[in-house]
């Protein structure tokens, strides 16, 4: 079971990316994916999650309207434009089975997810 992002990089403010998180081993059907970002010094903060099961999706209020998470298949998108240098932060993919969870009811917790990428390195500034 392995998750793993790529799309990280420097951009200046204004600019976008677009990160992915790809999982081997098993399959997304049936499990929560969010997206988490750790700046230096602080906890991990939950982005962005998205059922794969109803396709419902949620943002932190800092990031919406900017962000979109999407699925194809066995990889999770994270599209983010219009970053700003407090976007600044390595960012994780992490994945849980939906049984018995469900974010929108239970809170969106790094706590609550099993399966997690590397991280990738997001940097905005000019």
């Amino acid at each position: 079971v392995q998750l793993v992002e790529s799309g990280g990089g420097s951009v200046q403010p204004g600019g976008s990316l677009r990160l992915s998180c790809a999982a081997s081993g098993f399959t997304l059907d049936y499990y929560i994916i969010g997206w988490f970002r750790q700046a230096p010094g602080k906890e991990h903060e939950g982005v962005s999650w998205i059922s794969s099961s109803s396709g419902s999706t949620n943002y932190a209020e800092s990031v919406k309207g900017r962000f979109t998470i999407s699925r194809d298949k066995n990889t999770v998108h994270l599209r983010m434009n219009s970053l700003k240098p407090e976007d600044t932060a390595v960012y994780y993919c992490a994945a849980r089975h939906e049984l018995g969870y469900d974010p929108a009811r239970d809170g969106f917790s790094p706590y609550e997810f099993d399966y997690w990428g590397q991280g990738t390195q997001v940097s905005v500034s000019s």
